[in-house]
């Protein structure tokens, strides 16, 4: 019989996808600057792992448009793209607008208490001020809303979408007075869909993305990305 005192314990994350979280979350939280070359011994030492993770953490962070390679100087941190980033977030409103008039529509009383219990997870992760968590909180929130309209292939498109913007997405969270009107806008999408006012939702929605994409926009106009 075999001794399960002897047996080894393996971790629940690789060191690659530990290596990924950290390096994108660094990104997202402006460790590492839009522009900011990214070379590979520096990061292992960062990060304590192999060259050969390292690179293929670059390689899956530039398929999420994190990274981008620029010839001749390797790897760097990507800069967004206004008219990209223009089209992407007139999508995400269009799709999240779409999702919240389906589910004030339908959801079941049950799935109406996961929006709840998403919505308060938010609210602590505002509270936290951590952007990384706020994105997590957030991407949780709209996967459940998304599941309760039955709108699983539209999930799907804005999860990649997101991935593009995430910069931009951690910016408009560290700007000014964004939290308070971000928690007021998310209300309104959960109170219009509690009252089952699916043109109400959809526009709390709308408006939710179209708020974020105005500070977004701002900052690209400014120069500040």
């Amino acid at each position: 019989m075999a001794d399960a005192t002897l047996r080894i314990d393996r971790p629940a994350k690789t060191l690659r996808t530990l290596a990924l979280e950290r390096m994108r979350e660094a990104i997202m939280d402006f460790h590492f600057q839009p522009g900011e070359r990214l070379v590979e011994r520096p990061l292992c030492d960062q990060l304590g792992v192999s060259r050969s993770v390292v690179r293929e953490v670059l390689r899956q962070l530039e398929t999420e448009g994190l990274v981008q390679m620029i010839p001749g100087h390797g790897p760097a941190v990507a800069k967004p793209d206004l008219g990209r980033t223009d089209e992407i977030y007139e999508l995400r409103a269009l799709l999240e607008g779409i999702a919240a008039k389906a589910c004030a529509t339908s959801a079941t009383d049950n799935q109406i208490a996961l929006l709840d219990t998403a919505l308060a997870k938010l609210l602590e992760a505002w509270a936290s001020g951590v952007p990384a968590e706020v994105m997590r909180a957030t991407a949780r929130f709209y996967e459940v809303l998304f599941e309760a309209a039955d709108k699983r292939i539209a999930w799907e498109i804005v999860t990649g979408l997101n991935v593009r913007i995430n910069q931009l997405r951690s910016m408009t969270i560290l700007s000014l007075n964004r939290r308070d009107a971000a928690i007021a806008e998310m209300h309104a999408i959960m109170d219009a869909i509690r009252s089952r006012k699916p043109e109400a939702a959809e526009a709390a929605a709308r408006r939710h993305v179209e708020t974020a994409w105005k500070i977004a926009r701002e900052a690209l106009r400014l120069g500040s990305l």
